[in-house]
C-alpha cells in the first residue's frame, strides 16, 4: 500500500467471547420461550374448547425453546471469535453459515457499547463498530463490561491516529 499501511488480510480471530455469553443467551432464548408458552397456556386453561389445540403447541413451543436453550449457547460460544489489531477489526461468527469480517482501522467511523437490562444482569456488553461499509456494523457481543470499555476506548484511539476518511 502506497500509505505506509500493511495490507490486512483475512484470518480467524483468536479472542473468545467472555464465558457467562452462555449463560446469557440461555436466558435470552429462555425468556423468549416463556411468553409464547405463557400466552398459548393461559389461553388454553381459559378457553376449554381449544385446550387441545392451544396446549399442545405450547407443550412443542416449550420443547423446542428449552433444546435451543440447552444446546445453542455452547455451540454459539464456540463459534464467535473477535480480535482487535492496529491495523483492523475481526470479527468471526456462525455456526453452520461461518462469517469472517475485517474493518479496517481507516474504514470505521464509530464505536458504540451497549448494556441492556439482561446485559448488565451478567455484567456483559456489546462493542459494535460502524463502518463505511454496505455490510454493516460489525457486533462483537457477550463481552465482559470492562473488557468492551477498554476495547471501545482503544478502538477509538487507533482510528483517531489512523489516516483516513472512514467512507
Amino acid at each position: 500500500m502506497g500509505d505506509g499501511q500493511r495490507p490486512v488480510r483475512l484470518r480467524p480471530p483468536v479472542h473468545t467471547l467472555d464465558a457467562r455469553a452462555v449463560g446469557y443467551w440461555r436466558t435470552l432464548l429462555l425468556l423468549m420461550t416463556v411468553v409464547p408458552v405463557a400466552v398459548l397456556g393461559l389461553l388454553g386453561a381459559l378457553i376449554a374448547p381449544a385446550r387441545w389445540w392451544l396446549l399442545g403447541p405450547a407443550a412443542a413451543v416449550a420443547a423446542v425453546g428449552l433444546g435451543c436453550a440447552l444446546l445453542l449457547p455452547p455451540w454459539w460460544f464456540r463459534t464467535h471469535r473477535w480480535e482487535v489489531t492496529e491495523e483492523a477489526v475481526y470479527v468471526s461468527t456462525g455456526a453452520l453459515w461461518r462469517q469472517w469480517r475485517i474493518a479496517p482501522m481507516s474504514r470505521i467511523q464509530t464505536v458504540d457499547t451497549v448494556r441492556g437490562p439482561l446485559e448488565r444482569a451478567f455484567r456483559l456488553s456489546t462493542v459494535t463498530v460502524t463502518t463505511a461499509s454496505a455490510r454493516g456494523a460489525l457486533r462483537i457481543e457477550g463481552l465482559d463490561h470492562e473488557v468492551a470499555a477498554e476495547l471501545a476506548e482503544r478502538l477509538t484511539r487507533i482510528t483517531h491516529q489512523t489516516p483516513g476518511d472512514a467512507t
